[in-house]
Parts: structure tokens; sequence; C-alpha cells
């Protein structure tokens, strides 16, 4: 088994370290564009061009399924990449889950790039799936940046500055951008208020990853040694992991060095009500 994962950068560990756990197994074929990023500045034709470039250097490798593990690509290019690639390899989108985050009653926050949260797409989503909650967007300018680079005091920064842009009060926290829930941990940290109820985190990694297998027809069989490989790109060039990658538990999972993922737990560390609630565009 062969699963494709494509992002601008490095958004897609979380996903490819739930896609790890779930079957260590399979090979992966990791696909971003480092020459290119970032991708939400771009115009809806730029960014399904790059979306396209990347996914055709992942899908050059004969993958079972491709994993559009980034918001912006999802919003954009998901019709063109799905002409291109499919049927003959499944491709799973990534959105906003705010329809999840929405039905476990509010208030909601919607943490996304600046492009994002202003966007109708985003506006339409809390329309059809957030009435009667309140929910807001927040943006968070520089947070994907500062996590793409792996730059320490920028994260902390970026994630301070969104915070203190969020309302007081919430209930859950909508990661809207794949980079964010790299750092999941630290950004409810700056939310969580004393004395509050746990603040759950909807993240996109585990809903894709099992999004995935099912439209392969496969089955988790997470109970093993990881033995399947990890190929990257680079702007369709063959490399190794990235540094930056190596400064975030799932790219030492994806290494096979250490981690301090505890077993079990979920990629970039978003909150479980049930199991984390995602958004899969299918």
């Amino acid at each position: 088994m062969k699963i494709a994962l494509m992002d601008s950068g490095t958004g897609l560990l979380a996903a490819a370290a739930v896609m790890r756990r779930l079957r260590p197994d399979a090979d992966l074929v990791l696909s971003s564009d480092p020459d290119g990023m970032p991708w939400g500045p771009r115009t809806p034709e730029d960014v399904t061009a790059h979306a396209l470039a990347v996914a055709r250097s992942a899908a050059a490798h004969h993958p079972d399924a491709l994993i559009v593990a980034c918001n912006t690509a999802s919003v954009h290019a998901l019709p063109a990449l799905r002409a291109a690639l499919e049927p003959g390899i499944p491709v799973i989108g990534t959105v906003p889950a705010i329809k999840p985050a929405a039905a476990g009653g509010g208030p909601v926050a919607i943490w996304a790039t600046p492009a994002t949260t202003g966007s109708p797409y985003q506006r339409d989503l809390i329309e059809r799936f957030g009435r009667g909650v309140e929910v807001t967007g927040v943006p968070c300018p520089g947070l994907a940046d500062a996590v793409q680079a792996a730059d320490e005091t920028a994260i902390d920064d970026a994630i301070a500055a969104a915070a203190a842009r969020t309302p007081r009060g919430l209930r859950s926290v909508v990661l809207g951008c794949t980079h964010y829930e790299l750092v999941a941990e630290r950004i409810r940290a700056a939310l969580q208020q004393p004395g509050a109820p746990a603040l759950v985190l909807y993240g996109s990694a585990e809903a894709v990853a099992a999004q995935a297998l099912r439209r392969i027809g496969a089955e988790p069989a997470p109970a093993a040694a990881p033995t399947g490989a990890v190929s990257v790109l680079l702007s369709g060039r063959p490399a190794g992991l990235p540094a930056e990658a190596l400064a975030f538990a799932e790219g030492r999972l994806l290494a096979g060095g250490r981690t301090d993922l505890a077993p079990g737990a979920p990629a970039g560390g978003a909150a479980r009500a049930d199991g984390v609630a995602a958004a899969v565009r299918r």
C-alpha cells in the first residue's frame, strides 16, 4: 500500500504521522512545494497550478490514494486535482472542521490564515453549519510561516497575537490550517482559561487519514513496528525530510527517530472529545 500526501509545506506532517500510526506498513510519499510557498497569498488559479504540479509529482510514484493535506489547496484546487487524477487515484481533501465543532455547541473560534478567514468560502461554511452557534473567525498572520520555519520565537509570538484576538469563554477551536496542528498544544496552552472546562481543538489529520483508508478499502492495522518507506519530494525533487520537519514530533516519527507522541495520541496533540472531530472533502 502506498499513500501520497501533498501540501505547500510541512502542514502534511500531521496527517502523515497519523497514517504512519494507522498503517505502519504503508509506504508514504510526501510532496510539498518549498519553491512556491506560501500558497495563501496566491490567486486561486495560481494555487491550482502549483497544487497540480505537486500532485503530479506524487502521482508519478503510483500511490493508491492522495491526501490533499492543505486547506488552501482543498478550497481552490480540489476539482482540478480530481479531474486530473481520478478515478485512478482517489483524492481526499481537507476543509475546516466547522460542522463538527458547531455541533458540539458554542462559542467556537476558527483559527486560520488571514486569506481563509476573510474568504467567502469560510463565511459560507459558517452560514451553513454554524447557525445558532456563536462562531468567530480569528486571523493568524505569520503562524503558518513560523511553523514552516520551525521558528520557536515566531511561533510563540504569532500564537500570543492570535490568542489576544480570540474571545474568552470558548468551548472549542477549529484549526483551519494544517500547519497549526503541529503546534496544537501550544495553542491550547495560550487559550485555556484557569478553572474553565477543557478546550476542545478540532483538526483534520485523523479524519483525512481514516478516509483515505476507507477510499481504498483498507483497515487500520496499527499494532506493528513501522516497515513502510517514506519518500520526500520538494517541488518535484527527491529529497530527505527538511530539517525544520524534525523540530516536530510528527516529523521525527516519520524519520524513524525519537518522538514524544504518546502511543495512540492524535498527531499535533489535538484534543479528543470521543475522538478527534474533523472535516473531510470526499
